[in-house]
């Protein structure tokens, strides 16, 4: 049965579901000191059909990749807890600033290395929405594309068939592989992570986290077992254009960046009687709310 090397687009972001007054600083760039780091929820989507690829084809291998700080090695961690077999994060300095363009850049010189046959990812991240960067990694490999992705419905033959969830319906397509498939987030929710593989995997480190605790118990089992070691790449690692990395190659500048917090100005109780009811709709109406 064939075997797929399937790679999951992933980043860690910023909570942004729940932003309050304290989100941006008076520079205007996002406080991540006043919201918490997780997984990009999307992204969750696309791992849950890479998991299910993996399913139907035993001997398949789910890679995550990730470029970001060190800390993002927390979201491969939960990957793997949740299924994937290992990851790959992309640190370094030269990729700091990076717009959708220079990122999907550093990530498709990532992907030509591992050398996958698909590769999945979320539609879009929660603290840019842009939706670009999994089409731009597709563009640059010259690879085709499916977007807006509910479902994998097979793979067979070097093709595959994917349902896609449109403005005003549904639509199934088929490609050759191998294919970039971006999926939203009304696909199917990614697996819970499984007890035994978080035991297994807990202390699986990146290279940097493992040199910063020498002699600890994370540290020695992470250098005794290759499945607890998460591949650390910088920059020089995927042989890039250091001109396409980074801000030098980040060709979006962000002008001004505000932000609004909505307040409730006025207010009316009502009560269950008939006559506040019916005030309340004539007051809808004549506001072009209703009607």
């Amino acid at each position: 049965m064939k075997k797929f090397n399937i790679v999951v687009l992933a980043k860690q972001v910023p909570d942004t579901r729940n932003v309050g007054k304290d989100a941006m600083t008076p520079e205007g760039t996002v406080n991540r000191a006043a919201l918490p780091d997780i997984f990009n929820p999307e992204d969750l989507n696309a791992l849950e059909q890479a998991l299910r690829v993996k399913d139907r084809f035993p001997g398949s291998t789910v890679t995550i990749l990730s470029m970001g700080p060190h800390r993002a090695a927390e979201i491969i961690r939960d990957a793997m807890f949740r299924g994937a077999d290992g990851g790959v994060l992309l640190t370094d300095r030269k990729f700091a600033g990076a717009d959708t363009l220079a990122t999907s850049y550093a990530l498709s010189c990532a992907a030509k290395k591992l050398a996958p046959d698909m590769i999945i990812a979320g539609r879009q991240a929660i603290d840019g929405d842009t939706a670009q960067v999994g089409s731009q990694v597709a563009e640059k490999l010259g690879w085709p594309q499916v977007t807006y992705a509910e479902d994998i419905v097979s793979v067979a033959d070097g093709k595959m068939t994917v349902k896609r969830r449109l403005e005003n319906g549904v639509e199934v397509v088929e490609t050759t592989l191998p294919v970039v498939v971006t999926v939203n987030g009304s696909a199917a929710e990614c697996r819970p992570q499984n007890a035994r593989r978080i035991m297994k995997y807990k202390y699986a480190l990146i290279p940097t986290e493992a040199a910063a605790c020498p002699g600890t118990l994370e540290a020695d089992l992470s250098a005794k077992h290759d499945y607890l070691q998460i591949v650390e790449w910088g920059a020089d690692a995927v042989d890039p254009d250091p001109s396409q990395l980074g801000l030098e190659g980040s060709p979006t500048k962000v002008k001004k960046i505000e932000n609004v917090v909505f307040q409730a100005k006025e207010s009316k109780v009502l009560s269950a009687s008939q006559a506040d009811i019916d005030s309340l709709i004539v007051d809808l109406i004549e506001t072009h709310t209703i009607g």
